[in-house]
């Protein structure tokens, strides 16, 4: 993943945070990849990574969330934009309290949620994304690109830190 920085939130991407809580991001990381399924596993892993790296204190429940969020975005892009999008872009930003992740292709079509369908196999990925953001009180989008793709993200919050156990002396 390539470091961009510290990066504002740009209007209408900001993370569902008190506006007191949202001073910026404290860095973005950007993978760019083919849209190939070999893609999907290197994203995963690519951001499991880097949240350990950053020490992103995430419970093993919120971590398994934006995995496969992850997961089914990239998934998305490789299986509808390959055709006219040649590579995907995975793009996370931490802040104070969240964490974004963005899916960017060159295809100029939104997805499609689908309707819960027995019969059908696949076509489930958004509903699990919205499933997820909805239950973690985050949010999610699909936004055009000024190049005519569009850029599909999720945000998660953070839950704060659990402070430490301190023990205290005990009186005589």
């Amino acid at each position: 993943m390539e470091i961009l920085g510290s990066v504002p939130p740009e209007p209408g991407q900001a993370p569902p945070c008190e506006p007191a809580a949202r001073p910026g991001y404290r860095a973005t990381w950007r993978l760019t990849a083919p849209a190939l399924p070999s893609s999907v596993p290197r994203a995963r892993h690519e951001v499991q990574d880097l949240m350990a790296r950053q020490g992103v204190p995430l419970t093993r429940d919120r971590l398994d969330g934006l995995l496969l969020i992850v997961s089914e975005l990239v998934t998305n892009a490789v299986q509808h934009a390959a055709l006219l999008s040649p590579e995907v872009a995975v793009e996370v930003s931490i802040g104070p309290a969240w964490i974004r992740v963005a899916v960017a292709d060159d295809h100029p079509c939104r997805p499609r949620q689908l309707a819960a369908d027995e019969e059908r196999i696949g076509g489930r990925g958004l509903l699990l994304v919205q499933a997820i953001v909805a239950e973690a009180g985050g949010a999610c989008d699909v936004e055009c690109t000024p190049g005519g793709g569009k850029v599909v993200w999720a945000t998660l919050p953070v839950p704060p830190p659990r402070p430490a156990l301190t023990s205290r002396p005990t009186p005589r």
